[in-house]
């Protein structure tokens, strides 16, 4: 059956944000629907679960968490199925969720239990508490000495209205959301199994073209270096460090001091690089006072930039001059042997063998004697230059189907985004819909839904990744 457009009455709500909402829906505090609990673990061996503003509450072992594990969980407040957790420094970026596991979580979190079980489908409020009229809410509500650490405490969240649709029409909206969602994910995942062909693609033009050169014709020898094997006979091998004027770790200044953080310095996080392989900008940025209080040092445009912490291996070029926390390299290139060019497309094809090279007991990790005393192969600078610029043609046409993939997922994000908004605020009434055949619901393939750079954890953005 069709869903129709609209509810036959609406009412103005409690909550400025929300547009006008169905007459006959509750809308209370949510003081009135839950209560915060502080129940804590006294083992650590419960499931460790994260918090996504895109997947809400999710087991770690399903996410791609690039902070290592603490050595004991005792502690960890525990959380229920129905209990709503709030990340209360990452709110104002939806980072919050209806859980449906038994698990832990850290203790700076909110934990928030239904007085009874039955008042809300977890799953609507899952949704619902995700849209951008609620995250607006938070905002508005959430104290902080800087913008990107506000914080949501417990009172706050507890004096926001929530709407309360009765208890049928929020199983039907979850239904239909979770259906829309299954077509979504099918669409995501096909799109991405797409990048990843034409990236493979793009890497063997790389491949070949950084470590034989432009001419077959030409003679080899052993390079002598473990991963490649031969290369043109008038290359040198050399190490990294003889190839760059230097490379250099990074480091973060204290988090709580508002003076050093929000001001003019780009500093780059391994988060970064998984976002973009040029660096213009960062997540967050320093000050110079941030800048001057630890031991992070300023590298210049074309140097490039390699994540030395999970996930190991991420390399970007800068754009602009710009600093590192310590889960980064930055490699200064000497122009005279390797330009900037050449040495981020070696070390992109280098991912793999960057990998190996890291160890490490409490999490992985290259370090930078390790890096610098890498042996690489090096063609006269001439030849460099003409090599970048070849594969930057035969590059150009992958690299544009790429970014249309890319903005086609950014789409049908927005369009998820809007449709859910309009779903659980009663814009669009589906109580008259019915599933067909092609409404399968896979939850293994609802996953692509969280496959996204973008996919804030805490364990990705918090301080503990510093």
């Amino acid at each position: 059956m069709t869903v129709a457009s609209a509810y036959p009455s609406y009412r103005q709500p409690k909550m400025r944000w929300l547009p006008a909402v169905p007459e006959h829906w509750n809308e209370q505090r949510a003081k009135t629907f839950f209560r915060e609990v502080d129940e804590r673990s006294k083992t650590g061996q419960e499931e460790l679960l994260s918090v996504s503003h895109l997947t809400g509450v999710t087991p770690r072992s399903q996410k791609k968490v690039t902070m290592f594990k603490a050595a004991s969980y005792v502690g960890s407040k525990l959380c229920r199925p129905g209990d709503i957790v709030i990340n209360t420094l990452w709110a104002w970026m939806a980072a919050l969720g209806a859980s449906r596991h038994v698990g832990i979580v850290s203790p700076a979190y909110g934990v928030y239990r239904p007085h009874h079980a039955d008042s809300f489908n977890p799953a609507y409020l899952d949704y619902l508490l995700r849209t951008r009229a609620y995250v607006a809410e938070y905002i508005g509500r959430s104290t902080g000495i800087r913008a990107s650490r506000l914080r949501l405490y417990p009172n706050q969240f507890l004096d926001i209205s929530l709407v309360q649709p009765p208890r049928p029409e929020q199983d039907q909206i979850v239904a239909y959301l979770r259906a829309q969602d299954a077509h979504i994910a099918r669409f995501i995942k096909a799109k991405r199994d797409l990048i990843k062909l034409l990236t493979e693609q793009k890497l063997r033009i790389i491949d070949h073209a950084i470590t034989r050169g432009l001419d077959a014709s030409v003679a080899l020898k052993p390079s002598g270096i473990e991963w490649l094997g031969e290369m043109p006979e008038h290359w040198k091998a050399l190490k990294l460090k003889f190839a760059a004027k230097r490379i250099v770790g990074g480091s973060t200044p204290k988090s709580d001091e508002s003076s050093y953080w929000d001001g003019g310095i780009v500093w780059v996080t391994p988060r970064d690089i998984s976002k973009t392989d040029s660096l213009h900008t960062s997540l967050r940025t320093i000050s110079a006072a941030g800048l001057q209080s630890c031991a992070s040092t300023l590298v210049p445009p074309g140097s490039i930039v390699i994540a030395s912490r999970a996930p190991v291996g991420n390399v970007a070029i800068a754009r602009v001059e710009l600093c590192t926390n310590q889960g980064c390299k930055a490699v200064v290139p000497a122009p005279d042997i390797a330009i900037s060019d050449y040495l981020f497309l070696l070390l992109l094809r280098m991912k793999e063998r960057l990998q190996v090279l890291a160890n490490g007991t409490t999490f992985s990790e290259i370090g930078t004697w390790v890096l610098a005393n890498e042996s690489i192969p090096v063609p006269p600078v001439e030849e460099q230059q003409s090599i970048c610029r070849w594969i930057s043609n035969e590059c150009q046409p992958l690299d544009d189907a790429i970014a249309r993939t890319e903005d086609e997922i950014k789409l049908i994000r927005e369009y998820r985004d809007r449709l859910i908004a309009d779903v659980v605020t009663g814009q669009v009434d589906v109580r008259g819909w019915q599933p067909g055949l092609e409404d399968v619901v896979d939850d293994a393939a609802l996953a692509a839904l969280g496959d996204d750079p973008d996919d804030v954890t805490e364990e990705e953005d918090g301080d503990g990744e510093d």
